[in-house]
């Protein structure tokens, strides 16, 4: 089976880099049937940044808003997924890397169940081009 990509708007925010930001955010948006399709968070300059790909973006906005965080985007990234095998991540960063597309992160996982998935960002420029090599869906 190949691996489906897809090219998705996400946004972000940053919080205080404190114990349960993250939760906080993340479970305002599940008590709103907020349906994320990927998160990631990680430091950024003295605080943290949130990092959200949500199913319906009005519904992650409005939450956003209620806790009063400043929301930026849409941004694009690309979402995989597929069937686990070795090499899955080489695959594809070895296509971008020939095309010379930078990558300016990767997060990627074994979903289990013979399953993986990532999300995977570039440069604004090299969205276009990076869509077009992958054949996003």
């Amino acid at each position: 089976m190949a691996d489906t990509i897809r090219t998705v708007d996400y946004y972000y925010v940053t919080v205080p880099d404190k114990p349960g930001e993250g939760a906080r955010v993340l479970a305002a948006l599940r008590d709103a049937g907020v349906n994320l399709l990927a998160y990631s968070g990680f430091p950024a300059a003295r605080r943290s940044q949130l990092d959200f790909v949500p199913a319906d973006a009005a519904a992650f906005r409005a939450v956003a808003k209620g806790l009063k965080l400043k929301v930026t985007g849409p941004k694009r990234a690309f979402l995989v997924d597929g069937a686990d095998r070795v090499g899955a991540v080489a695959d594809i960063l070895g296509k971008l890397a020939d095309a010379r597309i930078n990558v300016t992160a990767m997060d990627a996982v074994c979903a289990g169940g013979g399953r993986w998935g990532a999300i995977l960002w570039v440069a604004p420029k090299d969205v276009k081009k990076t869509a077009a090599l992958l054949g996003t869906a």
